[in-house]
């Protein structure tokens, strides 16, 4: 994640993409936006706010050489010329333009920025955004005429989030230029990640304990849900973030000795990871470092409810690894038919 507090704009430029698959054209302005105070003051935050939040960081990936990669190239020379931004941000959107090969991909605008004293893990770096506007919004814009107010609706570009964008970093590491990516339009997960940026997750802490926590959902959604009941799935997450909030390197033995009390839960987590492996093409490292940061992110997603199909939900403490192992009960009623919890309890809150 960056912090943004002393970051400016220094160049600003926009252009319209369009679509190969419909032969709609691209675009192209000539000069740079001049912004006034207002514009300027609401464009900064919302180019880079969705980037306060994100974690896990991406590197230029290419199948042959990583010079090969286009907007490795396009970028780098950005960062080595200044004078070369407005026509190498045309050849960024020609490079998104030949990538829309379905109807499924939209049109848009193309904000194209150089930001400056941009901080990432302590360093302050200027960096490149490629942001592409999907979707526009309607608002009333009121005007006088004939000396009374009338109302028309307009179209224009919500201030609220960018459908997708991405900060290239001017800074490097052993895998190359550190890249933080969005989109929140996924109607098309290859188009903007693989096609259009080809970049992949950073050989790091961070994407190893991302990894393995996705590992540890998916396991606890197709096998313990499916085969144990909801409340060993939630246990089961429970005890995977207390264990990650409680150690500093994960050793995948050590692991499953916490979690799991016998050995036939253990084969059933290797099965599955190998399969997982097999299925996202990835191999998950038997040791890593942990990631503080990616844990309290993804323990905000984790749903810890029970729902009953009598109308009534249970919700577990995600920080109680123990609770529901120890004061919850599942059963089944003979003379009812039906499945049961029991909670035990000393006073209500």
């Amino acid at each position: 994640m960056i912090s943004r507090k002393n970051a400016s704009i220094s160049k600003f430029i926009i252009h319209k993409v369009g679509n190969k698959f419909n032969d709609t054209k691209n675009a192209f302005s000539e000069k740079l936006v001049d912004f006034d105070e207002a514009s300027y003051d609401l464009m900064l935050p919302f180019l880079l706010r969705p980037f306060s939040s994100v974690v896990q960081s991406y590197r230029f990936n290419h199948h042959a050489n990583i010079s090969l990669n286009e907007i490795n190239s396009y970028s780098n020379q950005i960062f080595s010329d200044d004078d070369a931004f407005i026509e190498i941000s045309k050849h960024i959107v020609t490079h998104l333009y030949e990538q829309s090969t379905s109807a499924q991909i939209k049109t848009g605008d193309v904000l194209v920025a150089m930001f400056e004293g941009i901080e990432f893990n302590d360093i302050t770096t200027n960096a490149l955004g490629i942001f592409k506007i999907e979707s526009k919004v309607n608002f009333f814009q009121t005007y006088l005429e004939n000396n009374s107010y009338d109302v028309l609706v307009q179209k224009g570009i919500s201030s609220k989030k960018v459908d997708k964008g991405c900060l290239i970093l001017n800074q490097t590491d052993t895998e190359g230029n550190i890249i933080l990516s969005v989109d929140n339009n996924s109607y098309d997960a290859q188009y903007w990640i693989n096609q259009f940026l080809n970049i992949k997750y950073a050989d790091d802490a961070n994407n190893h304990t991302q990894q393995y926590i996705t590992l540890c959902k998916d396991f606890s959604t197709d096998i313990l849900k499916t085969t144990y009941g909801a409340k060993e799935q939630n246990t089961f997450l429970a005890k995977t973030i207390d264990f990650f909030k409680e150690n500093e390197v994960v050793n995948i033995e050590r692991f499953k000795d916490e979690l799991f009390e016998e050995d036939k839960h253990k084969k059933l987590f290797d099965d599955y990871k190998k399969n997982f492996e097999d299925e996202q093409d990835i191999v998950l490292r038997n040791q890593f470092d942990i990631a503080e940061s990616v844990v309290n992110k993804e323990k905000k997603k984790f749903k810890t409810d029970i729902k009953l199909d009598t109308n009534i939900q249970i919700k577990l403490d995600i920080d109680a690894p123990d609770a529901s192992a120890e004061y919850l009960e599942r059963g089944y009623d003979d003379e009812k038919k039906m499945h049961y919890y029991k909670a035990f309890f000393n006073v209500e809150s």
